[in-house]
């Protein structure tokens, strides 16, 4: 499982002309899934989300997690975060997910989120062709994959 995580200063997701997320200060949450994903990287990665400590503290010092900025989290689905572009110019998906597991999967991820971070997560909607907006603040752009925990 990868992650993208964008400190935001806002952000949303509009689909079909709606808004359908909208946050103020807080993260971005891309996730993008693959079979060989399994609950214990769930646990790994909202653990990481929920503590991770890129947001300023009162000398604008990065030592505040989402939690300690009273934040909001928005997650969208992200498959094209598996894209491999090793051969030709057109990136294959081949290791993302077909939708049987990774809509499942997805939906753990964000319950488990919403447990450990205590707060309603924010979301896109599955498999739809939305237009996802933010303000990233800093820039902090933060990569994350579950099956490369250095």
């Amino acid at each position: 499982m990868k992650v993208v995580l964008q400190r935001v200063s806002e952000a949303s997701v509009t689909v079909d002309s709606k808004i359908v997320a909208d946050i103020q200060k807080g993260l971005l949450v891309l996730v993008g899934i693959e079979d060989a994903d399994t609950q214990e990287d769930i646990n790994w990665l909202v653990g990481k989300i929920v503590k991770i400590r890129i947001f300023g503290d009162e000398n604008d010092v990065m030592n505040c997690s989402v939690q300690d900025v009273n934040g909001d989290i928005i997650v969208v689905s992200q498959f094209t975060l598996h894209a491999s572009t090793k051969k030709g110019n057109r990136p294959s998906y081949i290791k993302a997910s077909k939708p049987e597991f990774a809509i499942p999967m997805y939906e753990n991820f964000v319950k488990s989120l919403e447990k450990d971070f205590n707060k309603k997560i924010h979301t896109g909607i599955f498999g739809a062709d939305m237009k996802v907006s933010l303000l990233n603040d800093g820039p902090v752009t933060i990569l994350i994959d579950s099956k490369n925990r250095e």
